[in-house]
């Protein structure tokens, strides 16, 4: 049988705490810890980072379409429609936390049966697990509100079935607390046992743990503007003036993979997954206009090239079929004897004019004469020599290779040419938190008028630097498309790799410069957060509805009004929470956590609703399209 070769050493049958059929080995634990607990101990804190996962499938299948849509950085590709703010089945139930504290629970009980020596000893790794579970709590509150937590996970050793629905506002006072207790631990602790080998994510690095867990005290401050401003700025003071610092460099980013694999078992730790998403979901023209404008590499990380290579475009020339406008328009071709030929690409040349992202117009899909190009593809891109015929999709869809590692690619070739294929699986990385969010933030809050120690636009270039140095990492250590190599097909291919000075001549551009003016600057800030939170759409989400951006009227990424068809009161601002069963032991919890945050549940419900009805860290942001408040 093959095997997955895990990072870890920990496999499941050394978790004998997790199932009821390990009484007897229970038994061992308890009756001599010293021999068996420190390892299983590690082996509980390396499979709660195995079981960390704030983007699975089914937020990417179900949510991620919702709310690309819904914040228009993402475009659905049959346009937009007034039936756009339905909300669909939600894959993310707002438990993934739960996944991770359970360990932190085991972590807490195999600990008290230590003697208090031997239990401090596990002191480090106990805080990072709390650290994982606050993270995953800090995702599922972002759409649901109050959770479960402080009672959560505790039935196995005495707790309660029915745990209390903790405020969001209890459980950010919570979470800090409990990040500052790890920093403090992860600091100060001494005569640790924390195996390297157990520890995927930083090799045993504690100082790295301390750094992440200080910095992900900014993601609450972020979702407290809109609350309470002076706490979210002494929270950003705090964090830029800690000792133990941020996240500072490609070293400290949280960015690893799980698992290297020769195959089989549980290959969605390996690769993440393997079943397709977003198929109905696109690029959005006005980011993808705004990236090109700029000339931002990471528009080549976050989307794919869209189908017509230059190969392409000479079999439309050749049959007599008509391009699409926006392609032709990037064209250089003669024409003799109604014979056209392709000489080169114009403007920016490859690979950046094979990006285009489709028009945020409300029933473009209906307008052929303005719009087909755009959307009636499944005429107008079709080519046929032969008896092949195929379709060449003219806008670019999201990167899937950067989520998954098990996406197989094929290379647009004409009807009857070479079937060019990269089926390889490759152990996917994905980066949780990194060095330009944090800097994202600290410019933020340092234009709101936080005490901190550097200037905003000194946070907003070290981030912008950042961003595309790690994007740039993931795509190389991904393998997507065209990375490296351009399959020797069509000679205009082009690599899509960052090349000398491209980050350079970014950030030349006036639109990623910050000049002075808090008011521009803000929304300048925040448009870079939405663009590197391009592959994280429950953060990226976040941060259109706690900022109102984009902006209606803006000079760098629109937010279009479709009122009266569509107003924006009428779009949603979190997932609908399910009618409980009156069979539920959590229904009158459930019933009362509802009313308690004003929510009334149920399915199928209309985005006003879902607009008026706010988790409490959304009360008081601004609506959608209105900018920043300062």
């Amino acid at each position: 049988m093959k095997k997955i070769i895990y990072h870890l050493t920990a496999i499941l049958s050394g978790i004998l705490l997790l199932t009821t059929s390990c009484r007897d080995d229970m038994a061992k634990i308890n009756s001599n810890p010293s021999q068996v607990t420190e390892a299983n101990i590690s082996y509980l804190f390396a499979q709660a980072v195995i079981n960390f996962e704030p983007s699975g499938y089914l937020l990417w299948y179900y949510n991620a379409p919702m709310t690309f849509a819904w914040s228009q950085m993402g475009v659905p590709t049959g346009g937009f429609t007034s039936t756009y703010t339905q909300t669909t089945p939600t894959g993310d139930q707002g438990s993934q936390y739960i996944a991770v504290l359970k360990y932190a629970r085991d972590i807490e009980y195999v600990r008290s049966t230590l003697d208090p020596t031997e239990s401090a000893k596990y002191a480090n790794l106990a805080s990072c697990v709390d650290i994982l579970s606050i993270y995953l709590g800090i995702f599922d509150s972002d759409m649901y509100g109050d959770r479960p937590y402080t009672e959560a996970a505790r039935a196995r050793y005495g707790g309660t079935l029915t745990p209390k629905y903790d405020k969001i506002e209890d459980l950010y006072d919570l979470w800090i607390t409990q990040l500052d207790e790890a920093i403090n631990t992860l600091t100060t602790a001494t005569d640790q046992i924390f195996p390297q080998n157990q520890d995927v994510v930083y090799k045993g690095d504690v100082a790295k743990w301390a750094k992440l867990a200080n910095s992900l005290k900014l993601r609450i401050a972020a979702r407290l503007i809109s609350q309470d401003k002076p706490k979210a700025l002494s929270i950003a003071s705090e964090v830029a003036n800690a000792s133990c610092g941020v996240l500072d460099g490609s070293d400290d980013d949280f960015l690893f993979n799980k698992a290297n694999a020769i195959t089989k078992d549980d290959g969605d730790k390996v690769y993440h997954w393997n079943q397709g998403f977003l198929g109905s979901t696109a690029s959005s023209k006005h980011v993808i206009d705004f990236m090109l404008k700029n000339k931002d590499p990471r528009v080549r990380f976050f989307y794919r090239k869209n189908s017509w290579n230059s190969k392409i475009v000479q079999g439309f020339f050749d049959q007599g079929k008509d391009i699409p406008k926006y392609i032709l328009d990037n064209i250089n071709y003669t024409e003799a004897d109604g014979k056209k030929t392709f000489i080169s690409w114009k403007g920016m040349g490859e690979p950046w004019v094979r990006y285009y992202g489709l028009p945020v117009v409300m029933d473009a899909a209906l307008d052929a004469q303005n719009y087909g190009d755009y959307f009636d593809y499944g005429n107008r891109s079709k080519l046929k020599i032969g008896d092949v015929e195929k379709t060449y999709l003219p806008y670019s869809g999201f990167q899937q290779e950067m989520i998954i590692g098990r996406y197989d690619f094929t290379l647009p070739t004409l009807p009857g040419g070479p079937v060019i294929q990269d089926v390889d699986d490759n152990p996917w990385y994905g980066m949780y938190m990194s060095t330009a969010e944090v800097n994202l933030y600290l410019a933020e809050f340092k234009l709101l008028g936080a005490s901190l120690p550097k200037t905003a636009a000194e946070y907003f270039n070290k981030a912008l630097r950042a961003s595309v140095e790690e994007y740039d990492r993931l795509a190389r250590l991904n393998k997507i498309p065209y990375y490296g190599k351009t399959y020797d097909y069509d000679p205009n291919e082009k690599v899509i790799d960052l090349q000398p000075g491209e980050i350079e001549e970014m950030m030349s551009n006036p639109d990623y410069q910050l000049t002075g003016d808090v008011a521009s600057d803000l929304e300048k800030v925040y448009i870079q957060q939405l663009l590197h939170f391009t592959l994280f759409p429950d953060d990226q989400f976040v941060t259109v509805r706690r900022s109102g951006c984009p902006k209606e009227n803006s000079s760098l990424i629109e937010w279009v009004d479709f009122a009266p068809k569509v107003p924006k009161t009428a779009v949603p601002r979190r997932f609908e929470v399910a009618a409980p069963s009156p069979t539920d032991l959590m229904y009158q919890i459930l019933i009362d956590a509802y009313k308690s945050q004003g929510f009334t549940p149920g399915s199928n419900q209309d985005g006003t609703l879902l607009n008026s009805e706010r988790v409490w860290q959304d009360i008081n942001a601004p609506q959608y399209g209105e900018g920043p408040k300062m």
